[in-house]
């Protein structure tokens, strides 16, 4: 295995368009988990506040924590394949410098997981906004219910 300066330099300019998806695929698990946190976070208060001996709003509240453990779920389930979708472009990347290192033929390992990669991450997508559409669902909800009070006043 005796590599030279061009090789390792054409290697590189390979694994630059996956090291750019990357870096998308770790800003969005980023927003990802900051939605989750707000998301328990929420369930906490609301779960705080069923625990008060007669909550005048039961209903609604526990309307809300449904909505909200379905949201975590689907975040979930969007971070976890975007963690998929990001050890398969790792898997790539390594993949590149390995084949093009050793001469083995490599390519159709290399092709499928940046396919598996892609897929990950298009489902991720979904589960994502399938969690928005929860979201705007619930705010939408609330949004009915406090001008249903002001009206009633």
């Amino acid at each position: 295995m005796n590599l030279q300066l061009g090789d390792v330099s054409h290697i590189i300019q390979l694994s630059i368009a996956p090291v750019f998806l990357l870096t998308g695929v770790g800003t969005k698990l980023s927003v990802l988990t900051s939605r989750l946190a707000r998301i328990i976070d929420r369930a906490r208060a609301v779960e705080s506040l069923l625990d008060e001996d007669n909550p005048s709003d039961r209903d609604n509240l526990e309307a809300e924590l449904d909505e909200l453990y379905q949201r975590s779920y689907l975040i979930n389930r969007a971070i976890t394949l975007s963690t998929s979708c990001g050890l398969f472009v790792c898997l790539v990347i390594a993949l590149l410098f390995m084949g093009d290192a050793t001469g083995l033929g490599l390519d159709k390992w290399i092709a499928s997981l940046f396919v598996c990669g892609v897929l990950s991450l298009i489902g991720s997508f979904i589960y994502f906004m399938r969690e928005i559409f929860v979201a705007t669902r619930t705010l939408h909800r609330q949004h009915a219910r406090d001008r249903i009070r002001r009206l009633s006043r």
